[in-house]
């Protein structure tokens, strides 16, 4: 959708990539449990890296750009990803109400070109968001059964239902909706690619 906003019509395809596992593997392999910022950069930098691999491999002669991304929501010091049942977003929810959490949303962008090894760039984007103090039990009950937050990093959308109930966001707005295109903008000009050339809708 925010590509699509950007001017760019984008073909979407889902990464092979068990994102437990790999977060479980590197925290084991270096004892310790990754901060947020690290997280979504691996998660994103391995979705895009098998993306790319697979279509370096099965169309040569690919021209372009892809881009990997994932997001998580910091709490304090709670790391929330999806909540995926209702229990865990009403209490989510619950928790939130009145205070201030950073989303973290990682990038990776790998250039492809024919004849060419593939080459990448990565970044964290951040963007503070701050909750109503007065959301109550029933506009939590509601939202949480309109099915929204049940999917989403941090159990909240700013560009939807969820909207109603954040005060304030501090940072580049597209951040909190999942993408930095400001970011991305940055990579794809790193790689040697023009953003505007990338314009491809009416």
């Amino acid at each position: 959708m925010l590509l699509r906003q950007a001017g760019i019509e984008p073909e979407a395809q889902a990464p092979r990539v068990d994102e437990e596992a790999v977060i479980a593997e590197v925290e084991r392999a270096e004892g310790r449990r990754l901060p947020a910022a690290e997280h979504v950069l691996l998660l994103a930098r391995r979705k895009a890296e098998d993306v790319a691999r697979r279509l370096h491999a099965e169309e040569p002669d690919f021209d372009g750009f892809v881009i990997g991304g994932d997001s998580m929501f910091a709490l304090g010091d709670d790391i929330l990803g999806k909540p995926y049942t209702p229990e865990a977003a009403t209490a989510r929810w619950r928790d939130m109400r009145g205070r201030t959490g950073i989303l973290h949303s990682g990038h990776s962008v790998f250039r492809l070109s024919p004849g060419t090894e593939p080459r990448e760039a990565h970044s964290v984007a951040e963007a503070s968001v701050t909750f109503a103090a007065d959301v109550d039990e029933q506009e939590i009950a509601d939202y949480v059964a309109s099915g929204e937050p049940l999917l989403v990093a941090g159990a909240f959308t700013v560009d939807s239902l969820g909207g109603a109930f954040i005060e304030r966001v501090e940072g580049e707005p597209s951040t909190v909706v999942g993408m930095s295109l400001s970011t991305v903008r940055r990579l794809v000009r790193e790689l040697g690619g023009s953003w505007t050339a990338l314009w491809n809708r009416p």
